[in-house]
């Protein structure tokens, strides 16, 4: 798959996550496997620019495989300038969104409030292509609301404005993140353009993505809440969809080892303050994923305790340290059950 003139390394993308897929975290999912990673969304609104959010948000140093930045907004000559101003700050592709169904968001007339306004979207489309030359990618949803569906439309009027790839989230932005995904409209986008079209919404498996990809005839998946406290899930992904046999189990010790590692790169990242405060909840992310494939409930009590535990913990050094107790615990556990 290609986006522009830019050949990927698979097409299995990291969804764009506000407080979720900052530089670190897209860092692990790119080494777990993913073939693209796109940056958290940031506002077009030039006054917020320079704020400690913004900046970490626009940090891009040692970024692995193409630098993407999702801004949002819901005027067109601010959004061009913002793609401007983002492509002189290193950006190689700039992606619009018209997905997130967020009500702040949407109550500014952007994200997926966009697609109650067509003409406002052509408009914008045309006046970010216009701007850079970078390519412009775009994520949208499947329209406003079940009775109002309007991918089609503007997905084809994405691809007249030069847009270069197109993800369409298989809900509405009325459906929120709430029931099925579906992906019969995302399989009438796909034949209704010529560009690369990639299917989100609900892909939490290697033989989900494998169907996704069969039944939309889609060019690539994007995975975003499946991969908080499993970003080994690209890896599993890719080597199914390759080989088509199941990867082996993510062992205990390597599931440590990526933990601590990203964790360590949080506290790094944004300061030790702060840093322990974000890694609360990629903690909680992992042991809720450890703990939806065992069924011991003394298992799930005991994950629940360490996170009570953990979220009291003030210092970077004692969350590694839990850590490191965490697991030894769960090793010599599983070991006398063997």
């Amino acid at each position: 798959m290609r986006i522009g003139s830019y050949s990927l390394d698979n097409n299995l993308f990291l969804a764009p996550m506000a407080g979720v897929t900052d530089l670190p975290f897209r860092r692990l999912c790119k080494a777990m496997g993913a073939g693209v990673v796109v940056g958290e969304m940031v506002s077009s609104d030039p006054s917020l620019r320079q704020s400690r959010k913004s900046q970490l948000r626009l940090r891009h140093d040692d970024e692995p495989g193409l630098r993407i930045v999702q801004i949002a907004g819901g005027d067109a000559e601010m959004l061009a300038q913002a793609a401007q101003y983002n492509v002189a700050n290193g950006a190689q592709v700039i992606d619009i969104n018209m997905g997130c169904p967020a009500k702040k968001v949407c109550k500014k007339a952007a994200g997926s409030a966009l697609l109650k306004d067509p003409q406002l979207v052509e408009q914008i489309l045309n006046a970010v292509v216009n701007a850079v030359e970078v390519p412009v990618t775009l994520k949208i949803r499947t329209g406003w609301d079940p009775e109002n569906k309007n991918a089609v439309l503007i997905a084809r009027m994405a691809e007249d404005a030069g847009i270069q790839s197109l993800a369409v989230h298989g809900r509405t932005r009325a459906c929120k993140y709430l029931g099925l995904a579906e992906y019969d409209t995302i399989a009438l986008v796909k034949q209704s353009v010529s560009i690369p079209v990639v299917a989100n919404g609900d892909i939490d498996s290697p033989q989900k993505a494998k169907y996704v990809l069969d039944y939309t005839g889609a060019d690539g998946v994007m995975i975003g809440r499946a991969a908080q406290g499993r970003p080994w899930i690209f890896r599993e992904i890719n080597h199914f969809l390759t080989t088509g046999e199941i990867a082996p189990a993510v062992s205990l010790a390597e599931v440590e080892q990526i933990l601590k590692t990203h964790v360590e790169a949080l506290h790094e990242f944004y300061g030790e303050i702060q840093g322990v405060k974000i890694a609360r909840k990629h903690v909680a992310w992992y042991l809720a994923n450890s703990c939806s494939e065992v069924n011991s409930s003394e298992d799930k009590a005991e994950a629940k305790n360490f996170r009570q535990m953990f979220n009291q913990i003030q210092s970077g050094k004692a969350q590694l340290l839990a850590l490191s107790d965490f697991f030894k615990l769960e090793k010599i556990d599983k070991a006398q059950v063997a």
